[in-house]
């Protein structure tokens, strides 16, 4: 009987030996990067009202205005890039509407984009960005590289 339980163990000690083996280590797989076939270039526009910025200088007022303009361009991109996030909600009660409630949202990381033009108008300041999708993805290769496979070999 104990012989039987040691036969029994040593079989099965050395087949999940050779089929863990097996199964891992037995290849090696080479990558290559995947180049895009177009690349596409995308506009915003990101405007702020200057006289409503909160300060008392005009100045900082204009600053602000650039700032906030420049902000509101870069979220059109991101909306553009990335798409947005929309909730909503309506409650009714006593076949009458109550409430109702849409909620936008937009996330995401926008490299490489330049500033085309940046200019008042009247009491509104306006921001033009540009992202040119050939420069993202020559930004991206040096970071994160998209591959597909290249070669594999069987050992």
């Amino acid at each position: 009987m104990l012989i039987k339980k040691i036969v029994l163990a040593t079989a099965i000690s050395v087949t999940g030996l050779l089929t863990g083996c097996s199964s891992v280590y037995d290849k090696h797989v080479q990558w290559q990067p995947v180049k895009p076939e177009s690349f596409p270039v995308l506009h915003a526009i990101g405007q702020a009202p200057i006289s409503l910025q909160k300060s008392k200088h005009e100045t900082q007022r204009m600053l602000m205005a650039i700032n906030a303009s420049k902000i509101a361009a870069y979220a059109e991109l991101a909306e553009q890039v990335y798409g947005q996030h929309i909730k909503g909600q309506t409650t009714v009660a006593d076949l009458l509407l109550e409430d109702q409630s849409l909620v936008a949202k937009v996330q995401g990381i926008v490299r490489g984009a330049r500033v085309v033009k940046s200019y008042p108008v009247g009491d509104t300041y306006t921001t033009e960005l540009s992202l040119d999708f050939a420069e993202v993805y020559q930004l991206t290769q040096a970071t994160s590289r998209r591959k597909e496979i290249k070669d594999v070999k069987y050992y």
